[in-house]
């Protein structure tokens, strides 16, 4: 299994500071230890429309220079939207990224069905407003019904498949909320979409922090049904040095979370011979103990700490 180290990290979102170009993050993934990167397809880094052929050719060359892949580009789409252009512009957005991530030699192209975005106040990301809607009902729209979602997010994804297959690109199609796990066992709608969709071109990103059973058996229950239909899965939280000179994880400061099950989530995808990529995302506020927003040196820190936590794992 490999590392990379996901761009919404150091997007300038959770912190107080900007962001990082691709190039800053590339040279943080090598200095770091990182295999490889993911670049999201938004800005600041991996907007398409920002990304001309001459600039994508200089990332893909710059990156293969340090010997960091570009693993995959994450798109934040949402095919559940009740209005036609809506989707139409979604899958629209979905090709270009796809085609950046084949001009970018990356493999895969990780994708929602629905995704209620985040909001910046005073710079500062945040997912509480755009999350109020979608928790009380009215996201994506009002009078919709979830077999109408499901339909047209599968349509999405079957076009969408046709053109990740002329690429040579793999969708991957995380278990993410909010219309990924409207049931309990979230994951088995991703599995459910992916059978349904039927196409060698649409795989899997099970993520272990959104499987909302963090148990042993459930866990690797959940591993296990998804099986070589894994191509990449993400990580984060937040983590500390314990007295023994150990990286431990701790509680986030500020989201009412449980710990994240990982020791037993990597010692399942190693029995189903999972061999792909662990992606690292910082994507929340970074508060202090006084609950002020803390700087970059903070996200550094936890880079490097959860690099350590998971090759610790894996080893």
């Amino acid at each position: 299994m490999k590392v990379s180290l996901y761009s919404v990290s150091y997007a300038g979102l959770w912190y107080e500071g900007d962001a990082l170009s691709v190039d800053e993050l590339i040279f943080r993934a090598k200095e770091n230890g990182f295999d490889g990167v993911e670049i999201d397809a938004k800005r600041p880094h991996g907007f398409p429309l920002d990304l001309d052929e001459k600039e994508r050719k200089r990332i893909r060359d710059l990156a293969r220079s340090r010997g960091v892949e570009v693993m995959g580009v994450a798109g934040n789409n949402n095919f559940v939207s009740p209005f036609a252009e809506d989707r139409e512009n979604e899958l629209l957005a979905l090709s270009e990224q796809i085609r950046l991530a084949h001009d970018l030699e990356a493999k895969v192209v990780r994708v929602f069905l629905a995704w209620p975005r985040i909001t910046r106040i005073d710079g500062i990301g945040n997912y509480e407003v755009a999350w109020k809607y979608a928790i009380s009902g009215i996201f994506p729209g009002p009078d919709v019904t979830t077999r109408q979602q499901w339909k047209w997010a599968k349509e999405c994804l079957k076009e969408g498949v046709e053109i990740a297959e002329k690429y040579g690109v793999t969708l991957a199609l995380q278990n993410h909320p909010p219309f990924i796990m409207h049931k309990e066992d979230g994951y088995y709608d991703m599995l459910d979409m992916v059978r349904e969709v039927n196409s060698d071109y649409l795989k899997c990103s099970l993520d272990c922090p959104l499987l909302r059973c963090q148990d042993d058996d459930y866990i690797t229950k959940a591993v296990k049904e998804v099986g070589s239909l894994q191509v990449i899965s993400h990580f984060g939280g937040e983590f500390e040095r314990d007295n023994s000179g150990k990286v431990i994880q701790v509680p986030i400061r500020g989201l009412d979370m449980k710990l994240i099950n990982y020791p037993t989530f990597i010692k399942a995808l190693k029995e189903v011979g999972y061999n792909g990529y662990f992606s690292f995302e910082f994507c929340h506020p970074v508060l202090t103990e006084d609950h002020e927003l803390a700087g970059i040196e903070r996200v550094n820190e936890q880079v490097k700490y959860g690099l350590e936590y998971i090759k610790n794992l894996i080893r």
